[in-house]
């Protein structure tokens, strides 16, 4: 298999935050969308890291210690700190599934196939589509070569753009989490028609269920996100364990796809049930509108909503 040749690719910082068997889980909450299955953070020189180690842009401190304002927010780049995203190709055939193979090579050139674990996985895969209409969050199987492979739901037409979110167990990145990112293409009718972009709102339903998100985060610091999960009035006290939590909490922003992973601030115990609010750490890098996708499961069946969140 040839992969794509990226390396004339500019090398950039504006990888974002974070950050297997295979596992397409779900059910579907709108147009496109799929889904699979803290601490505050130290700042540093060029940003800072999150309390799962993922490298994030944001705030850092002057020569007199004094915190600085968050950088802008950007996509990940297919490339950062020696590491590569490479993909057996740059467009996929509308309305189909479709398998989409990747690596990722290290410093050394080679593709990487020592991987660490982060909630209970060794990749997390995004593909969301350019006006965050469409998601989908994949945990693809790696082969002994090192090629990933992500079973995609069928795509609606349009430029989409994929995250792959890992830990390397190897080299010199080992421990630090990472997000790599490049665009793909899904060429056919519609495919140039962007959704304009819901309105912020406190909550939103999915499968009769009512999720509320309270909080006011300020870009660049960091703070907290309360979610609460109701059904029919009452509140929902049967959430299930779903990666070492009660719910899975992902954000984009608007316009450049820069991307956040919120972290909940307490795991799930085996066996148990959580609800009705649940806390996330969030730090989210730039102002504007972020769209929020949370995954929670009950009765083994996972939901996925979204939810446009201001940010000031």
């Amino acid at each position: 298999m040839t992969f794509l040749d990226t390396r004339s690719l500019a090398r950039t910082a504006g990888a974002a935050v974070l950050a297997a068997a295979l596992t397409a889980c779900g059910s579907t909450a709108m147009s496109g969308m799929d889904h699979g299955s803290g601490g505050a953070p130290s700042a540093t020189a060029a940003g800072h890291q999150n309390h799962q180690g993922h490298q994030t842009p944001g705030a850092g401190a002057d020569a007199a210690g004094q915190p600085t304002a968050a950088a802008p927010a950007a996509a990940p780049a297919a490339e950062q700190n020696g590491y590569r995203l490479d993909a057996a190709t740059a467009a996929l055939t509308p309305g189909a599934p479709a398998e989409y193979r990747f690596t990722v090579t290290g410093p050394d050139g080679r593709p990487l196939t020592a991987f660490g674990t982060d909630q209970t996985k060794r990749m997390h895969f995004y593909a969301v589509r350019s006006d965050l209409t469409g998601f989908q969050h994949l945990h693809p199987e790696m082969a002994a070569d090192g090629t990933w492979t992500a079973p995609l739901a069928a795509l609606a037409a349009g430029t989409w753009r994929v995250y792959a979110s890992f830990v390397p167990d190897s080299g010199p990145g080992r421990g630090t989490g990472l997000v790599l990112s490049r665009t793909l293409d899904v060429p056919g009718e519609g495919a140039a028609a962007e959704a304009a972009l819901p309105a912020a709102t406190g909550s939103a339903t999915v499968d009769g269920y009512t999720v509320a998100v309270e909080g006011a985060p300020v870009a660049g610091r960091a703070g907290e996100l309360k979610v609460t999960v109701s059904r029919g009035g009452r509140p929902v006290t049967d959430l299930q364990p779903y990666l070492e939590t009660y719910a899975h909490l992902t954000a984009f922003h608007a316009g450049d796809q820069a991307f956040a992973h919120l972290h909940p601030e307490a795991k799930a115990e085996a066996g148990g049930t959580g609800g009705p609010t649940l806390p996330f750490h969030a730090e989210l890098p730039s102002a504007g509108d972020w769209r929020l996708f949370l995954q929670f499961q009950t009765g083994g069946t996972l939901h996925t909503v979204g939810l446009t969140l201001r940010v000031g």
